[in-house]
């Protein structure tokens, strides 16, 4: 990936013409160290089927896609609307840079205007960069699933956090 470092970081909503970017971002970064499963998306349809444009805040430096944050409702009742639950990914080439951190606070500020009062993730327990990235963003653990996957022959918990933003 070609860095440009004096170009300033741009975080927009995704538009229908980031799909083959945010498709190959997917590809690289969802393993067995960062998911259940690999993502493999079969065409632009099926990705565009679970994250349509503006469901996601992208990060670009110099026109290239550095990373993304995506974001909905976790369910589709009235009385649960006050919560997003989101996803990241940061390239890479991109990671420690400080691309993670600028996508969360332009959540907590989305989030803010939207009324939400909670960001929810998960993540994996193996996964010790990312849950030390998200206590540094303010993030704290509400809850696990001990054991719920067995991945690269070993149990592995599902770590549920959160940040109140009220």
């Amino acid at each position: 990936m070609f860095r440009t470092d004096t170009e300033p970081l741009l975080i927009r909503p995704s538009e229908f013409r980031d799909v083959r970017e945010l498709i190959t971002l997917d590809h690289l970064i969802w393993n067995e160290d960062t998911a259940p499963a690999a993502l493999s998306w079969r065409s632009s349809e099926e990705y565009l089927l679970h994250a349509p444009p503006g469901s996601q805040l992208v990060a670009l430096k110099g026109g290239s896609l550095c990373g993304y944050l995506g974001f909905g409702c976790p369910t589709s009742h009235r009385c649960n609307r006050h919560v997003y639950e989101i996803y990241i990914a940061v390239h890479p080439d991109w990671q420690r840079q400080g691309v993670g951190s600028s996508l969360i606070e332009a959540m907590k500020k989305l989030a803010a205007e939207a009324d939400v009062r909670k960001l929810r993730l998960r993540a994996l327990s193996c996964n010790v960069q990312a849950l030390a990235f998200y206590r540094k963003c303010g993030f704290t653990e509400e809850g696990r699933l001990r054991e719920e996957f067995y991945l690269a022959g070993r149990y592995v918990d599902e770590v549920f956090m959160s940040y109140r933003l009220v």
